[in-house]
């Protein structure tokens, strides 16, 4: 056979190859969406977000705490408003703008149900910031290290928009694991790459909940985390060695020294980066999150058992007295 005939074959089954890879985690995201029941709360909920934003909303996607536990009467509900655009969702005004200097802009929601009253806060982002933030030409992993996660998708306005925003989240887990990989170990398992990767993107952001949080995110899905390793390292630019040890799983990557301390400098940068911006958008909130204050108090005690009096001063002035607040709680360690 001549040498052109070799490659072809070659590329032929690395096309193979990659397409099976790529139906594996396409099959794993959308049966996370499919299994997902809406119920009445949910619908109520769905039904307000798409009577705001009206024919410009794309999509709703659902992710956090409350899809973990299934209870959505306990807490608010996470969601994230997809939007064509942000001028569309808003019109000319300021919002627009702070949407577009530093997404997302959070917004609080409640509506009735039969089963009583539901809240939510959902953060409006546009189809070209999901898109350009779940890949790597975003630094910093606020939407790969969130969507890297278990999202169910509660409307998409059309096939288009849905395929749009399933390739958003195949891309976010991508990312994540690429950019997490060269920080473990060799060997490693599936459990300590995805306990390493969420722990590095939580260590971002300031944040109430402890080291614990990033093992209960793995427990809850397991099953989920494990299916996407194998086909995610495949799609990574790195030679990828399995083996069997006992009922285990390991892996060995080859990752040059310099792109592991690369990585590691990237992860310090990201971590101060994405503190100020934290801080940023906590201020943002402030105009656009009907009980901010509240909700981020009620946060804090439900996480680490730590209740804040005296908060009147915050409630009247946030952008005045919020900073003390938020210094002493560093220094207690409540906020990392």
């Amino acid at each position: 056979m001549s040498f052109r005939g070799r490659l072809g074959d070659i590329l032929a089954t690395l096309m193979e190859r990659t397409t099976a890879e790529e139906t594996t985690l396409q099959d794993v995201l959308e049966e996370r969406t499919r299994t997902l029941e809406i119920g009445p709360e949910l619908a109520a909920l769905r039904y307000a977000v798409a009577t705001r934003y009206g024919d410009c909303l794309a999509g709703i996607l659902f992710y956090g705490s409350c899809l973990r536990s299934g209870d959505v009467t306990d807490g608010l509900v996470d969601l994230y408003a997809v939007v064509d655009s942000y001028e569309a969702a808003y019109g000319r005004s300021y919002l627009a703008a702070l949407n577009w200097l530093l997404p997302p802009n959070v917004f609080y929601l409640e509506t009735d149900t039969p089963g009583g009253r539901v809240r939510a806060k959902y953060a409006v982002v546009s189809m070209k910031d999901l898109l350009r933030g779940t890949t790597d030409r975003w630094f910093h992993p606020y939407l790969w290290g969130r969507f890297a996660q278990p999202v169910a998708r509660l409307f998409a306005r059309d096939r288009q928009a849905a395929g749009r925003m399933s390739a958003a989240l195949l891309q976010a887990s991508t990312t994540l694991v690429g950019k997490a990989l060269p920080m473990l170990p060799a060997p490693f398992s599936s459990r300590e790459l995805w306990e390493r990767a969420l722990a590095l993107s939580y260590g971002t952001e300031l944040r109430p909940e402890g080291p614990k949080r990033v093992i209960h995110l793995y427990d809850t899905y397991p099953d989920y985390y494990e299916s996407l390793t194998e086909p995610l390292l495949a799609r990574l630019p790195y030679a990828i060695q399995r083996q069997k040890v006992g009922e285990s799983v390991l892996f060995t990557a080859d990752v040059p020294p310099r792109a592991r301390e690369t990585a590691r400098l990237a992860w310090v940068a990201r971590r101060v980066q994405g503190q100020t911006l934290h801080v940023l958008r906590l201020v943002k909130a402030v105009f656009t999150f009907t009980g901010g204050i509240d909700y981020v108090l009620w946060k804090l005690e439900r996480h680490t058992g730590v209740r804040v009096d005296d908060t009147d001063p915050v409630r009247k002035h946030p952008l005045v007295f919020g900073w003390r607040l938020f210094w002493r709680l560093r220094r207690q360690g409540v906020i990392r």
